[in-house]
């Protein structure tokens, strides 16, 4: 029998993980109605169709969308749909930002959570939901994500691109293809229960993920500016007020993942590469 992944929330990482699973029969939902095919995905409207056909064919289930001040979406509307079917795997794309503010420590999978930002609260309230729904679900805890169209390259060619300097503050990211390859893995090797950090080797300041961005393109490092006097959105200001680097053992122990891009050189390095192949 053939597998189907539907995917709640079909945008970056959900794409870049339909293109490992060839042979596969993918399904993802958008809130708007568009396309029924588009690039051989089903498309469906959620919330607003009736996904009962669609959980019946499923044979694993990614959550993609996030949550919001009233809990999971995919919970609040299809709970007991979900809860009355079988699946061979589920998979939660959460965020990193569960842990909250560790003043430039570590963290693992086991570190308690205490998320400091909203964004992250709403994130660990949702864990906890699925978590308590019987299913053999994987959680994918996801740093900062980068990849194709999403890299400081345009910024820094529009003289845009700031280094905001917070002493001390130090992220983590990943590459969407690494994301894509880890989930991948945990599909090929279930192991219902298993919570898993998604992140590059190396976290580093953001100012200096900017810096070598502006070298590779050849052009003037942007101007420091202090984060305290930093003229910035409340979302833009609300990441640096957590900072934590974050342990990716796990997902190599357990996995066998070797990253394609295990650091921000690496992977700002293949994507001035792909931008000069378009």
């Amino acid at each position: 029998m053939g597998k189907t992944l539907l995917s709640f929330g079909y945008g970056y990482s959900a794409q870049a993980l339909a293109s490992l699973l060839g042979g596969w029969r993918m399904i993802g939902t958008s809130r708007t109605a568009g396309k029924r095919v588009q690039n051989g995905i089903e498309r469906v409207q959620f919330p607003g169709e009736d996904m009962g056909q669609h959980l019946d064919a499923a044979t694993h289930l990614l959550i993609s969308a996030g949550p919001d001040q009233e809990g999971d979406p995919v919970l609040r509307e299809l709970r007991d749909e979900i809860a009355k079917r079988d699946f061979e795997w589920v998979g939660y794309l959460s965020t990193t930002g569960v842990y909250g503010d560790h003043q430039g420590g570590w963290v693992n999978e086991d570190t308690p959570l205490t998320p400091s930002t909203r964004r992250g609260q709403w994130r660990a309230a949702a864990e906890a939901e699925w978590q308590g729904m019987n299913l053999p679900l994987h959680i994918f805890r996801i740093a900062g994500i980068y990849g194709p169209g999403r890299g400081p390259f345009s910024k820094v060619r529009a003289g845009t691109a700031r280094r905001i300097i917070k002493d001390g503050q130090v992220f983590s990211r990943i590459h969407v293809e690494d994301i894509a390859q880890v989930v991948a893995a945990s599909i090929a090797q279930p192991n219902a229960g298993a919570v898993y950090n998604l992140c590059d080797n190396d976290p580093a300041p953001p100012q200096d993920v900017i810096g070598y961005a502006a070298e590779l393109l050849g052009m003037p490092l942007p101007e420091a500016i202090d984060y305290n006097t930093a003229d910035m959105t409340p979302m833009a200001r609300s990441f640096y007020a957590e900072s934590k680097r974050v342990k990716n053992d796990r997902i190599k122990d357990e996995l066998g993942i070797v990253l394609k891009y295990p650091d921000y050189r690496a992977g700002l390095q293949a994507l001035l590469t792909l931008e000069a192949t378009e």
